[in-house]
């Protein structure tokens, strides 16, 4: 896959530099360009998004009207909405908006109605997700009153915009620290958007609640209990999506929200098979539940593989596996096998590992196996 990074690219600097060309009279283009391209190759991706937005921000007009009349006038037409949209001969749109989103908020902050007025047009080219919160930052209230209509737009980006730019703890962006600590100013735009017709927002009000999780557990699982009465299908994955977290973590209040109460079981496992692992291939265990209840029950079950740690502490991994119904006394047995092969995400250390199982959010079983590290 390709880096991310490269989406801020030579060809975009050069593109930048048409455009503004077009509009900005007296503009030096060449050394506009030159000044980026000789720093660009060697940066990451927010670093050649700042270096664009910083340069750009030096050759536009004094006064902040001007400037946002050349950011608005080189904005590509809107058409072919996709997901991949790149900017052309006809404008900026796309990874271009993260440079001039930037250049919005590094002079725009004094103004929040000009401002959200032009990054509302930008996010229907891409997203501004990152360059309404240093806006919520400064002044949430006034930055909510604002955003609050676009629930209703009829552009599915500026819609989007509502939850992804609130989100708490937006991945690469600036943390919202009051909402983290509250969270109840988004829940009105939430409400309003966890119908929404499109599953780009309601995947986005999914993922704004799972931030809130983080912080308020109870608040979110709450939340889960009322949206789940009469849901229809989209809504049920929604609230499925933004428990993610809390239904791996076991918290009661959601598994109720599911209508999973603890579980009535006996268990016997987890049963390792392969009591010595080679790296590269596969932990087998098997383990068998019995229902013990006077009425069938619905069981989730998960296994958490606690993996040996540098300073050879463990710590567990939750890890999804299946869903069944038992019947009053009825038993059932499982296997699974889970492959110990090289992964970017963590690092392995052989020794004395363990697995045991999740059910419910009720932990059960404790079963260690060897994993056995080949060096050659």
């Amino acid at each position: 896959m390709e880096p991310f990074k490269n989406k801020i690219s030579p060809d975009l600097v050069k593109c930048l530099g048409l455009h503004i060309e077009r509009h900005l009279q007296g503009f030096d283009r060449t050394s506009y360009e030159a000044a980026i391209l000789a720093e660009l190759e060697k940066l990451e991706l927010k670093q050649r998004a700042r270096l664009i937005a910083d340069e750009t921000g030096k050759i536009l007009p004094e006064t902040l009207d001007a400037k946002f009349h050349i950011l608005r006038s080189i904005l590509h037409p809107l058409e072919n909405e996709g997901v991949d949209r790149a900017s052309d001969d006809k404008g900026i749109r796309g990874w271009g908006m993260m440079p001039l989103g930037m250049v919005v908020t590094d002079f725009g902050l004094e103004d929040f109605d000009k401002s959200f007025a032009l990054l509302k047009e930008m996010t229907k080219r891409a997203t501004a997700e990152f360059e309404v919160r240093p806006f919520l930052d400064r002044d949430q209230e006034r930055a909510l009153a604002i955003m609050t209509p676009w629930v209703n737009d009829d552009s599915v980006h500026v819609r989007r915009l509502v939850s992804e730019g609130t989100r708490p703890r937006l991945p690469w962006g600036m943390r919202l620290k009051k909402l983290v600590e509250d969270p109840a100013p988004t829940l009105p735009l939430l409400e309003a958007l966890k119908d929404d017709p499109e599953d780009y927002v309601r995947r986005s009000v999914a993922n704004h609640l799972n931030d809130i999780a983080k912080d308020h557990p109870d608040l979110v699982a709450e939340i889960a209990k009322r949206w789940l009465k009469g849901a229809g299908k989209n809504r049920q994955q929604l609230v499925r999506h933004a428990c993610r977290s809390l239904i791996k973590q076991g918290h009661a209040g959601t598994l109720t929200a599911f209508g999973l109460n603890p579980p009535e079981i006996s268990v016997d496992g987890p049963l390792v098979r392969t009591p010595a692992v080679t790296y590269g291939n596969a932990l087998t265990f098997e383990v068998g539940l019995t229902s013990t209840a006077r009425k069938p029950q619905d069981l989730v079950i998960d296994y958490l593989v606690h993996f040996k740690k540098a300073n050879g502490t463990r710590a567990p991994k939750v890890f999804k596996w299946t869903k069944v119904k038992l019947e009053p006394g009825e038993t059932v047995s499982l296997s699974r096998d889970h492959a110990i092969r090289p992964i970017t995400t963590r690092v392995y250390y052989g020794g004395t590992q363990a697995v045991s199982l999740r059910i419910n959010g009720k932990d059960f079983g404790h079963a260690e196996f060897e994993l056995v590290m080949d060096r050659d």
